[in-house]
């Protein structure tokens, strides 16, 4: 959670913000909406998740933006496409 805090202090979001950041330590949020990025260089050692973005609405996903494209499964190339829009 200390990473997800250091980025939101670097965007200047705010704690009253409705953003809220969330840690999935165990990965088992990313397997279930299958957004395990594949191809994770060796060096990291570890799966990580595509870049996305959540909307909920009393517990239920109600948008979901994800930006991976062939050749960029983290979505580096387009971090717009991530980004929840209204």
């Amino acid at each position: 959670m200390a990473v997800m805090q250091a980025w939101f202090d670097d965007m200047m979001i705010k704690p009253s913000s409705i953003v809220t950041p969330l840690a999935d330590p165990t990965r088992a949020f990313t397997a279930a909406l299958d957004l395990e990025m594949e191809g994770t260089p060796p060096q990291l050692g570890y799966v990580r998740s595509k870049r996305f973005a959540a909307v909920f609405d009393d517990g239920k996903c109600t948008n979901l933006f994800v930006s991976a494209a062939p050749g960029d499964p983290a979505g580096g190339d387009d971090p717009p496409g991530a980004a929840a829009r209204e």
